[in-house]
């Protein structure tokens, strides 16, 4: 009889175990580094939008940050905004029910069974009292959440159906909005917040196409607007077998908008190919290759800054690796940049020669100064057949870049991800590209209209690059 009694203990053992995970799911989350990404983004970003294909944990994003803030119970990986208090929250969708059916259950469980709550992202241990919303089964209208500090956070359900009225009202600390609010609610939203600091996030499928609040995002993103992107490729969760079936019940004109999270545009995308044409995964670079790096400026935007391999002997080009930051000066730039390798020459724009209001130094000799290997002149194309000048058309580069996307000539690393997420993004409006976030796509440009500049390590006058008590020339060349 002894044995039985063993097994039965263990099995009580290991039932309580999964009851204590399960109901503590805040402990056990392991982010992609797109979640990453935009969560710690909420340190400087008010109002932030994940736009991303459907079935790539999106909502239980939104869960999870919402969770944290309620609880105070931030990871240690956690570099977003904080909570030190107890706050007031508002999250809700479309309707009551989808509120109840997908907010709801992510953040306590299933809602038409109390025997699993807790078992969402809300850890049981902290979930407070409920009160039931009036005409809606098992549907919450608000909760009170215990926070490490002490004392309760309080949550309140809302539905896009209510009305803008019921969004109206009293301030809150943080709003999630799971599907894409009408603009006026996502005004009130912002309202809501702006007197206690607070944030607002929103996660979706742009299944409406081109609206005003994915326009604003898109286009016209203002300072403390934060967008990530994320699609079934930035999911390993979704093996390829699973995203056949997905697919195959999709017609074409969707398959984009459900796998990518991507709208549909008026005019369609810059560059029409997929980007599993054009990722590779990442791998050792031949001696042999040039190297050459393009540079765009930035404050509000990003500084960015793209490196490229050439294999000459195939004419393939491989993006290896990104660097972009907004709001800094160019002498952190400046050490990012050399951090790599400090031989690559560097092409930039013509804005590089716009003059500093103190110093009347160039943005470029900026860079120079603290040793930056900058090219003697701003960027330009190639010489066409017939001309004298170089020019600085964008769409002659874009068309370039095209061609050899089409063609296996363009390649990038997979760990590239900052580039996809303006790859994905980069449309047309009645055919005029729409010059919005596109930072590292024009040093991308940049450097590859520039592949006659690149240089290999082993070149005269760059190997020693970087040493002290050398005379650099033009380029950085020694001499």
């Amino acid at each position: 009889m002894e044995q039985p009694s063993s097994k039965s203990e263990l099995l009580e053992l290991l039932k309580e175990q999964k009851h204590r995970i399960d109901t503590n799911r805040l402990a056990v989350y392991k982010p992609y580094q797109w979640q990453v990404k935009f969560h710690n983004a909420g340190k400087d970003n008010p109002q932030r939008l994940l736009m991303a294909g459907n079935r790539t944990g999106k909502t239980y994003s939104g869960a999870f940050e919402t969770a944290v803030h309620l609880t105070g119970e931030y990871p240690g990986w956690w570099k977003g905004r904080r909570f030190t208090r107890p706050i007031r929250v508002w999250v809700g969708g479309e309707s009551n029910e989808t509120t109840r059916d997908i907010v709801q259950k992510e953040l306590f469980g299933q809602p038409d069974n109390p025997e699993v709550k807790g078992t969402g992202t809300i850890p049981l241990r902290c979930i407070g009292q409920t009160t039931r919303k009036p005409g809606v089964p098992n549907a919450y209208n608000s909760a009170m959440v215990r926070h490490v500090s002490g004392g309760y956070s309080r949550i309140g359900f809302k539905a896009y159906e209510m009305g803008f009225q019921k969004w109206m009202g009293e301030a809150v600390d943080f709003v999630w909005m799971d599907e894409e609010p009408p603009p006026e609610i996502f005004s009130q939203a912002i309202t809501r917040t702006a007197d206690s600091n607070g944030c607002v996030i929103m996660t979706f499928t742009p299944e409406s196409g081109m609206t005003e609040v994915v326009k604003g995002f898109l286009n016209d993103r203002k300072e403390g607007q934060f967008l990530q992107h994320a699609s079934w490729d930035d999911c390993p969760h979704l093996d390829e077998i699973t995203k056949e079936q997905l697919l195959s019940v999709y017609s074409e004109h969707e398959r984009d908008l459900r796998s990518k999270g991507i709208p549909i545009f008026g005019s369609g995308l810059v560059f029409p190919v997929s980007e599993e044409s054009i990722s590779v995964e990442p791998f050792d670079i031949p001696e042999n290759w040039a190297h050459i790096a393009g540079l765009d400026f930035g404050w509000d935007h990003p500084t960015a800054v793209v490196w490229l391999a050439h294999d000459r002997d195939n004419d393939i080009v491989y993006v290896y690796d990104i660097y972009a930051e907004s709001k800094t000066t160019p002498i952190i730039h400046a050490a990012a940049i050399n951090a790599r390798s400090r031989w690559v020459p560097v092409i930039w724009p013509h804005d590089g020669m716009q003059h500093d209001k103190g110093s009347g130094i160039t943005l470029a000799d900026q860079y120079r100064q603290q040793g930056v290997n900058m090219h003697p002149t701003h960027f330009s194309n190639p010489l066409a057949p017939g001309q004298t000048k170089g020019n600085n058309s964008v769409e002659t580069g874009i068309s370039d870049m095209i061609q050899r996307m089409q063609t296996g000539r363009f390649k990038v690393f997979r760990t590239c991800f900052d580039f996809f997420q303006e790859f994905k993004m980069y449309h047309r409006k009645d055919g005029k590209i729409i010059a919005k976030n596109d930072d590292i796509l024009s040093a991308t440009r940049y450097a590859t209209m520039s592949l006659r500049f690149a240089t290999t390590g082993d070149a005269p006058g760059y190997k020693d690059y970087g040493k002290k008590d050398l005379d650099y020339g033009p380029n950085n060349w020694i001499v």
